[in-house]
């Protein structure tokens, strides 16, 4: 499998400048990209990363999806003086053209068509270009909002013709529609385009009736294109956490894209003065790691807009340490999506219920009152400031914004443990069947293992050879609560290990320990206190015990013909995971599991965004196949095959509503239509 994460900048494309004064086009600047290759360069993510050079795009390229019409035009400004280049750039929705500005966009396309190359190729996994100028705004046609050409809509019909490919998804998180993506593919069933975008009922740029969720795409591409609007500024971590679980995921999942592409726009970060958003640097960390589980991990993010030069470059170094396989950091903020984010989300679910299976059974129906209509009144009847009161208080808020990242980054970057998996010599000799980067360590003296048992878990460990099996599992875990291994595997019998390894970290000092035990589990911990979460996946109820915040028990049975369990995990696991926020997270892999190995791979690589990727494995000890799978998924040799994907029956995902109505109150995550239960607003 390809390894590396190839980075493509190119300082030529900050030669792209505004030459006269513009307050529509003055944020576009070429800091943009100068600021976020120092701050990488300043993280050591630069030497880390493949280099890819940069090269300029042939005009047949560009045609792919531009006029050429539109492709005269942009030559023609090359010798035009500032006054020509004022009146062309008059022509087009906020553009403005420089004598280089054909040349950087050249740059821009060729850049984005390298980096498919060498993720296509194999010569890297993934990666990311620093581009300028940005793209998805620009049409056929025309150039509008900074964009001259689409780098990502060629990109993707380059990948097609060039490497065949079938099925592309495009992910645009920068906060405006990208409306020219949207029209270059909305017939087309190959590109499965997402935006999500500042909408505010059409008032916020470019104000199109088209953007709305109710846009899914014409003809055969019906159903391909996805937007999700926001309706008021604010919106954070959990509102973008929200998006994924509940819209995307489980469409690129059953969609099962060959190559995946990110419109990676950050002015929907936190201080940007045109999104107006919440969201921190680490959500991108989130969202990338996500995207890394589709399309066999080819993954290649293009940068779109972002305005606010700190939240920029630290939003673009979360990406770059995630795209390298770096532990993803804790997300902050209140795990509860806001009252309007989650009207967005149920109406999308509802425009596309006819079109996709996973939403087949789902209880969905549109809302039409919603609650930031009464907004929109009052932003019309306000005074508007002037433009230079305006101008102040935004460098204010800049810099207000830039004190709040400098601090919050060094809060929530920690360093990364030396070693990555770890099991004990002592695994029942399977140890040389798992892959080669896992580090091994010594097992525990049995004395030293007796005494600390009879001192704390004499109630659960009643037979010698418990004992043996605790001593190969504790020194693993133990390394993991050092921080010394990020994450690690066990192969012990499962029941009285986990008890004592979720007691254990307890002990230690965590907080909140998250436990999915898949299969039957007989020593059932003590969560009362909250500070473990067990959510129990078995064939049947287990007698003698009911659900409960901190104990929640998921009934299911894997369906032979493929992987069912994608919409349990996304929307169910995932969301109480994260309304949880654990610390370190337990998946323990019990007798008569009743998923497969393809439902367990799932788990383990979706999971790994939490507790800064501590996941601790406790797999029977007759699962050497289990044993293998997982070890891949933690030391990241691969992206583990997650199956075919099979629609849920009607019955599992009426399991899941029924779970998810039971507890969405205390796990706020799970929320995704309005009528099951307002959230805060």
């Amino acid at each position: 499998m390809a390894s590396g994460t190839a980075l493509i900048y190119d300082e030529e494309m900050t030669t792209h400048k505004l030459l006269w004064s513009d307050p529509l086009c003055d944020i576009e600047v070429p800091e943009r990209l100068s600021s976020s290759y120092e701050q990488l360069k300043s993280y050591h993510l630069v030497e880390r990363c493949v280099r890819v050079p940069a090269r300029e795009a042939s005009e047949e390229e560009i045609l792919l999806v531009h006029s050429s019409e539109h492709l005269e035009v942009a030559k023609s400004t090359q010798t035009m003086n500032e006054e020509e280049l004022k009146r062309v750039s008059g022509n087009y929705d906020a553009f403005f053209f420089h004598p280089n500005t054909y040349r950087c966009a050249r740059l821009a396309v060729g850049a984005t068509l390298q980096l498919v190359d060498a993720v296509m190729s194999g010569k890297v996994c993934n990666g990311m270009a620093l581009v300028r100028p940005p793209g998805h705004h620009s049409q056929r046609n025309a150039a509008n909002g900074f964009c001259l050409f689409n780098n990502v809509a060629i990109a993707a019909e380059y990948a097609k013709l060039k490497y065949g490919l079938q099925r592309i998804l495009i992910v645009d998180w920068d906060v405006h529609h990208g409306q020219g993506t949207q029209y270059i593919f909305e017939e087309d069933p190959s590109v499965l385009y997402f935006s999500w975008h500042r909408y505010e009922h059409q008032e916020f740029w470019p104000s199109l009736k088209e953007s709305d969720y109710d846009a899914v795409g014409l003809g055969r591409g019906k159903g391909f294109n996805i937007n999700l609007p926001w309706n008021k500024v604010g919106m954070g971590n959990s509102d973008y956490l929200a998006a994924f679980f509940h819209v995307l995921l489980p469409m690129a999942f059953e969609f099962d894209p060959e190559l995946v592409i990110v419109s990676s726009g950050y002015d929907s970060g936190i201080g940007d003065p045109e999104g107006q958003m919440n969201a921190t640097p680490e959500v991108f960390a989130h969202l990338t790691h996500f995207l890394m589980q589709l399309a066999n991990g080819k993954l290649c993010v293009i940068l779109e807009g972002g305005y606010h030069l700190k939240s920029l470059s630290e939003s673009v170094c979360m990406t770059v340490k995630t795209l390298l396989g770096d532990p993803v950091p804790q997300i902050t903020g209140e795990m509860a999506p806001c009252l309007s984010a989650v009207e967005s989300i149920q109406n999308v679910r509802a425009a596309h219920k006819p079109y996709w299976k996973w939403l087949m059974y789902e209880d969905t129906s549109f809302l039409q009152n919603l609650s930031t209509k009464s907004h929109l009144l009052k932003k019309a009847n306000a005074n508007p400031s002037t433009e230079h009161e305006s101008k102040i208080t935004n460098n204010d808020e800049t810099v207000k914004v830039e004190r709040f990242l400098e601090l919050h980054m060094k809060n929530i970057l920690f360093p990364v443990p030396p070693i990555k998996t770890a099991t004990t010599t002592d695994s029942k000799g399977s140890a040389h069947l798992l892959p080669v980067p896992i580090h091994l360590v010594k097992e525990m003296d049995k004395t030293e293992i007796k005494a600390l048992v009879s001192d704390f878990y004499a109630d659960l460990v009643k037979e010698d050879k418990t004992l043996l099996s605790l001593g190969s599992m504790l020194p693993i875990l133990d390394k993991i609560l050092k921080k010394e291994v990020r994450n690690g595997i066990a192969e012990s019998p499962t029941s009285v290990s986990v008890a004592v390894a979720l007691r254990h970290s307890v002990r230690f000092g965590f907080q909140r320990v998250l436990c999915i035990f898949v299969g039957d589990m007989q020593i059932i911990p003590n969560t009362e206190d909250g500070k473990i979460l067990v959510i129990h996946i078995c064939e049947k109820e287990q007698s003698g015990k009911t659900s409960s915040k901190h104990y929640i028990s998921l009934n299911w049975k894997e369906d032979a013909e493929g992987n069912d369990f994608f919409p349990a995990v996304l929307g169910f696991i995932l969301p109480v995971a994260y309304s949880y926020q654990p610390n370190l997270t337990v998946i323990a892999v019990g007798p008569n599991r009743s998923l497969g190995i393809t439902g367990i791979s799932l788990l383990f690589a979706l999971l790994q965004g939490l507790a800064e990727s501590r996941i601790f494995a406790v797999i029977e000890d007759t699962e050497i196949n289990v044993m293998q799978s997982v070890a891949k998924a933690l030391v990241g040799a691969s992206i583990p095959h997650f199956g075919v994907y099979v629609p849920p029956t009607q019955e599992k995902v009426n399991k899941i509503k029924i779970l998810r109505d039971q507890f969405q109150q205390e796990w706020k995550m799970l929320q995704c239509s309005v009528k099951d239960g307002i959230s805060r607003n």
